[in-house]
């Protein structure tokens, strides 16, 4: 089965949470504070698998968790790093953020692997919070949620030539005779319903890609047939090869069918109808085919176009013709290589993220929003439930002036203010005096 457009969920490991541990050893008074940090939460990787053609795997399963990170132990020992998950997709694969439909990554080489949502990085143990005022900290960060996203994966094959034409004019038998796939065939319209790849070697080691691309009729960029969820598929391709059915068996006029393929090429991307093709003419082996060959010859050579005669059937012509197509890939410049965005779609708050930068946003009448990365960060990993680590958190906020900040915009006391998903309740300490 081909698969090429999936969406999945992913969400990476939770990081590990540190630990709240004293050294106690005999002779050794006021050993001091000993825990470990909590281990980083496991990735999500998108790597490219070169011998996959479909998302077929991704059809069965959607969903998919990376490994928590273990938590500190006693004797500043570190908890187990999550074990990262790997995604492996095949080559042309494009990953967007399935809520706004924006690019993350474009996955063709030189692009071989992605971090996609990264683990949650680990809680620090007590040991990291001694101070000289401080000797016995009661307190351990938790660890950090993983990155959730939700994710759509389209497949745009990569391949150097791209069959295309009207169905039943002969395309998967060409490509059949050419190389080693082995398409379904039969005489009747989209026999082939998905796109079919093959290694075409040439001479002399010399070899190319090439794709038999069905479902394209009039209407196609409109969505007629198969064609709007194919045409995609030939966006990548540097040459195509048009292959029109000269057998005079059918009412179709094979000039006609030329141009009516031209205008859904140009309609659904300029850039695609200008691609180099290579016009081929299919079952010349059919007896009477001879007067239509030799007019569509001087008709479309006279608009500019490259022609050769070919038979799939009797593999009359086919040797020009694959010399034609890689002579014509070699004129052809390289196929666009796998980019990341600048403007990539981050899922999780940035590395760079610095705890002075937040701002006080009202979000209703008694309801309050402190809003920044860094702050934010540091609240979920703070153990609300722990008093020494909320102190913590209160007296940070009191040193970074957002007290002072919520007093100035207005906030009553019993106010709501929500900061990182937690909400708390404001206490104006003026408002009783």
């Amino acid at each position: 089965m081909f698969v090429d457009q999936v969406e999945i969920d992913v969400k990476a490991g939770d990081g590990g949470n540190g630990a709240v541990s004293f050294r106690r050893e005999k002779c050794v008074p006021r050993g001091g504070p000993n825990g470990g940090d909590g281990g980083r939460g496991g990735s999500i990787i998108i790597e490219i698998d070169l011998s996959l053609s479909t998302l077929l795997d991704f059809r069965y399963k959607s969903r998919y968790h990376a490994d928590r990170g273990g938590d500190g132990q006693s004797k500043d020992m570190s908890g187990k790093n999550g074990q990262d998950l790997v995604l492996r997709v095949p080559p042309g694969t494009q990953v967007y953020d399935a809520k706004t439909g924006q690019l993350v990554v474009d996955m063709a080489p030189p692009v071989m692997h992605f971090v996609v949502a990264k683990g949650g990085g680990g809680g620090k143990g007590n040991s990291h919070f001694a101070t000289a005022v401080r000797q016995t900290p009661r307190f351990a960060e938790k660890g950090e949620p993983g990155v959730t996203a939700r994710l759509r994966l389209d497949l745009k094959l990569l391949a150097d030539v791209g069959i295309i034409g009207f169905p039943s004019v002969g395309k998967s038998t060409l490509i059949a005779a050419v190389s080693a796939a082995r398409p379904k065939i039969a005489d009747y319209p989209f026999t082939t319903l998905v796109p079919n790849l093959g290694v075409v070697a040439v001479d002399d080691g010399r070899s190319f890609v090439m794709a038999d691309m069905p479902g394209l009729i009039e209407g196609a960029h409109k969505g007629a047939g198969l064609g709007l969820r194919f045409l995609r598929h030939i966006e990548r391709t540097r040459v195509l090869a048009h292959v029109l059915d000269v057998s005079g068996l059918t009412d179709r006029d094979p000039m006609e069918d030329y141009e009516v393929l031209n205008r859904e090429l140009r309609a659904y991307d300029e850039n695609l109808a200008e691609a180099p093709q290579i016009v081929t003419l299919n079952k010349v082996d059919v007896a009477g085919s001879e007067e239509l060959v030799s007019r569509l010859t001087q008709e479309l050579e006279a608009c500019g176009c490259r022609v050769f005669c070919v038979s799939a059937a009797t593999r009359q012509g086919l040797r020009p013709w694959l010399f034609a197509l890689w002579e014509a890939l070699q004129a052809t410049p390289a196929p666009t290589p796998g980019v990341i965005p600048d403007d990539v779609a981050h899922f999780g708050p940035p590395e760079t993220a610095h705890l002075k930068d937040w701002h006080v946003e009202k979000t209703g009448p008694d309801s309050w929003i402190v809003a920044g990365e860094a702050l934010d960060r540091l609240t979920r990993r703070t153990d609300l439930e722990n008093e020494y680590a909320l102190v913590r958190l209160q007296r940070t906020m009191e040193r970074l002036g957002v007290y002072r900040k919520l007093a100035q915009e207005g906030a009553a006391d019993g106010d709501t203010v929500t900061i990182g998903g937690f909400e708390f309740e404001y206490i104006d300490e003026d408002a009783g005096r």
